[in-house]
């Protein structure tokens, strides 16, 4: 579980300005704030939705806030994309994820190649992940990504060939959201993407999809849902 730190404040959304930063009314003020996470979100980041925001203090930003959670149809969305890091981390260290066993050491961001992957377990075997930030679900389904990600794709493909290097591979799909049960790529989105996640599920590289429960307070692990390629 990963606490939700600093002074928390509601608003509503207003317009995206570019991909770090959106137009904010509190109280009926207009402030700017940013934007954690380059994804498009087109169905959440909507003029009029409730979002709640975190008050910044520093002087050398433009922006005053930091947007981390919106509400779509009642349902509490953490849109923030470095939390799938550490909630992947919290939950490793506390041995709460059943699928990875008998490791002894957590590291992050390890380098290998030309990337920088998410985490990494030191065991028998040792096991480099990728964590994604989900945020996109459909009648649901989540899916990822929703926008094109040439780098995913590459992070992707360079996990195939660590198994071919006697690592172990995982990427974890994190659903900050609560109300998905199933996972799929978004093949329409992003093919490239799409055929390199079954290509590494050929290659024995773990795809796992994990749904989160969401409040302003915390965010944590829920619920396992079913991986549909």
């Amino acid at each position: 579980m990963v606490n939700i730190k600093g002074n928390l404040v509601e608003g509503k959304f207003i317009s995206r300005l570019n991909r770090f930063v959106a137009e904010i009314s509190i109280d009926g003020n207009i402030y700017f704030s940013h934007v954690p996470n380059t994804g498009r979100m087109k169905e959440l980041l909507i003029p009029g939705a409730r979002i709640i925001v975190r008050k910044v203090n520093n002087l050398n930003r433009k922006t005053e806030f930091d947007l981390l959670m919106v509400y779509h149809n009642n349902i509490l969305v953490s849109i923030d994309s470095s939390m799938p890091n550490k909630i992947l981390y919290d939950a490793l260290i506390n041995k709460e994820i059943s699928f990875f066993r008998d490791y002894m050491e957590v590291n992050k961001e390890v380098k290998y190649k030309n990337s920088r992957f998410d985490l990494s377990l030191k065991g028998k075997t040792n096991t480099l992940i990728e964590a994604k930030c989900v945020t996109f679900v459909d009648n649901g389904t989540a899916k990822f990504p929703d926008a094109p990600t040439t780098r995913g794709t590459k992070h992707v493909l360079e996990l195939i060939e660590a198994t071919k290097e006697n690592f172990n591979a995982a990427i974890i799909f994190i659903i900050q959201r609560n109300d998905a049960e199933i996972f799929s790529p978004n093949h329409q989105m992003d093919p490239k993407f799409s055929e390199a996640l079954k290509l590494a599920d050929q290659y024995n590289v773990k795809i796992k999809a994990i749904k989160c429960h969401v409040n302003n307070k915390n965010i944590k692990l829920w619920k396992e849902v079913k991986v549909k390629l």
